[in-house]
């Protein structure tokens, strides 16, 4: 999919991507009940959303990709034929979901269909940084819904009863988790018997033409690299990730988005407006040299380029889907019990 932007305006053309599977990258996460490795440094996390919430109006510009990627993870509750009495937006952002929710004719194979808000009768909103949270809490959308926001304590706690959510749903939050697993079971542990978890986050090769062109332009001015671009899941781990953490029935898909932009300044700058700036422990402190940032501008354009003149990035979305096991809920047969034998099938063919 790709999006274009002038920056400030809605996405002009859309398409979809297959990822690559010579893109695809492996990376290790600790078991739910043991040490977590520290990867990102939530505090700064939270004073980015802060910084970026502080200019409303930049913010909103910059939030096409969440409301895109919210509106994708809506659209999956078209093929749940369920009511759903509370619901919790884990990682609400500026309510992007709460937004998707109520958008007018969101099935797309009905000219007319009624919003996706009408399946719910609560939103729980939850995020850790409160401007971020109320951004928009003046906005015509939270009339159409009942919205409640809660602050959390940190980007890691779930402070809510077990079993006290019909589905909870998490859009463009969880990359920034350290304790992704433990996160999973927490939701896993807040939701009822047979009710599903939706969700969608940065995952694989995200942003590779930054990174790639980073990487060259400070080898090149500065004789070494510092991690600029963080380090995301790839979508065989959060397929595991989700069954340790006890969801059954999986379904774990990937689709990329493309996003036009002017230059790489653009690119760099919508990222800080978008709250997604660099938390990695140990990166380098302070602003990248304009030195680099020159050479960025070059190699990206060289390596990346496209022929009207703008530069591409690449979001990787991996969205997920599983179910808190149930009394009621289908469960596979046990190995062996089967009477047809695949190979006659595919034989008969």
């Amino acid at each position: 999919m790709r999006l274009n932007t002038p920056r400030a305006c809605l996405p002009q053309r859309l398409r979809s991507l297959t990822a690559p599977p010579c893109a695809r990258r492996a990376y290790a996460f600790q078991a739910p009940g043991g040490a977590v490795f520290k990867v990102f440094n939530s505090r700064a996390k939270r004073l980015q959303k802060e910084r970026a919430a502080a200019n409303p109006e930049l913010s909103r510009q910059a939030d096409y990709l969440k409301d895109e990627v919210a509106m994708r993870v809506c659209e999956r509750l078209l093929d749940i034929k369920r009511h759903f009495p509370r619901v919790l937006d884990f990682g609400a952002n500026s309510c992007n979901i709460a937004r998707a929710l109520t958008r007018e004719n969101p099935d797309p194979d009905a000219p007319t269909s009624p919003p996706l808000a009408t399946k719910l009768t609560e939103l729980v909103a939850a995020e850790s940084s409160r401007s971020l949270l109320y951004r928009d809490a003046e906005l015509p959308f939270n009339e159409e819904l009942k919205l409640t926001r809660r602050v959390l304590p940190d980007d890691e706690s779930l402070p809510f009863e077990p079993s006290s959510f019909d589905m909870v749903l998490s859009s463009l939050s969880l990359h920034w988790i350290n304790d992704l697993p433990g996160v999973l079971a927490q939701i896993n542990k807040v939701l009822k018997p047979d009710c599903p978890f939706i969700g969608a986050m940065l995952g694989g090769d995200t942003l590779f033409e930054l990174r790639t062109s980073l990487q060259l332009a400070e080898q090149e001015r500065r004789g070494g690299i510092s991690p600029h671009v963080s380090p995301l899941a790839d979508v065989r781990d959060v397929g595991g990730l989700l069954g340790r953490a006890g969801f059954q029935m999986l379904t774990v898909d990937v689709e990329d988005i493309v996003v036009d932009y002017p230059d790489t300044f653009a690119l760099m700058q919508d990222l800080q407006a978008m709250g997604e700036g660099n938390v990695v422990l140990g990166r380098e402190m302070g602003a990248i040299g304009r030195d680099v940032l020159l050479a960025n501008e070059a190699i990206y354009r060289a390596l990346h380029g496209n022929e009207d003149g703008t530069v591409p990035a690449t979001f990787r979305i991996i969205h997920m889907i599983g179910w808190k096991e149930g009394a009621n809920q289908p469960k596979p047969l046990k190995r062996g019990s089967g009477e047809v034998s695949l190979k006659d099938v595919l034989e008969r063919k």
